[in-house]
């Protein structure tokens, strides 16, 4: 079968080009006009990824995104006519993989869906029993699942996988460009700061678990999984 994309804008000439543009790219494209039309359709149709624009009427882009996060983790590109960081953080942190600013080139859609299809996928590799335990941290690579002081926490899949390959290298010191490559895979078409943003949320997540390890900032260099 082939892959479904949702595309989400209010400009139906928008909706409309890219729709012609990824179905000749040989993927399955429907199209939703509104924040409250994308949720229903998201339900029914589910789509193997979302192009979520954020000024939309009835439900804006952000609030599509928490509904989706509620209920999948299949990968969302944000789309916005303004390239604001403060944007950009917003929607990584809402749990978007990725943040295109409108105009766009169709070839730079193409190869940004293209690569994140490619890193959401690869997640199958990520599927053995193996389970990571420091004192009151248990990360479950077959589950996707963070348990903090025996409790399961809700964490986007991308904060899991960097908190794993992070414990998994306990010690270690890594640049964001290596996190970059380690984690969101060598193709990865965001920006440094997607990192930071990510290392942010969990350590709101980590606060207070335990005083035998911590989630450091190597000043100048990157961050590291400290072992005390």
């Amino acid at each position: 079968m082939a892959t479904k994309i949702l595309i989400v804008d209010d400009d139906l000439n928008i909706c409309e080009v890219l729709k012609i543009y990824l179905s000749k790219a040989g993927y399955d494209v429907k199209t939703a006009g509104d924040g409250a039309e994308a949720v229903d359709t998201f339900r029914t149709y589910e789509p193997d990824l979302v192009l979520l624009d954020i000024m939309l009427p009835r439900k804006d882009g952000w609030q599509v995104c928490r509904e989706i996060r509620e209920q999948s983790a299949k990968p969302i590109i944000m789309l916005s006519a303004k390239g604001e960081v403060f944007d950009k953080v917003l929607g990584l942190e809402l749990g978007a993989d990725d943040f295109m600013v409108k105009p766009f080139d169709m070839k730079e859609v193409e190869a940004r869906v293209k690569a994140v299809l490619r890193r959401y996928n690869a997640r199958d590799s990520f599927n053995t029993d193996e389970v990571i335990r420091f004192d009151n941290l248990e990360i479950s690579k077959q589950k996707y699942e963070l348990k903090l002081k025996g409790k399961v926490v809700d964490v986007p899949p991308k904060e899991l996988e960097l908190l794993y390959f992070l414990t998994s290298n306990a010690n270690r010191v890594f640049t964001r460009d290596q996190l970059l490559n380690q984690v969101w895979g060598f193709d990865y078409l965001g920006d440094s700061r997607t990192v930071d943003v990510h290392v942010k949320r969990l350590r709101e997540k980590l606060e207070g678990v335990s005083d035998k390890w911590i989630l450091k900032t190597v000043w100048g260099v990157g961050y590291k999984f400290e072992v005390l």
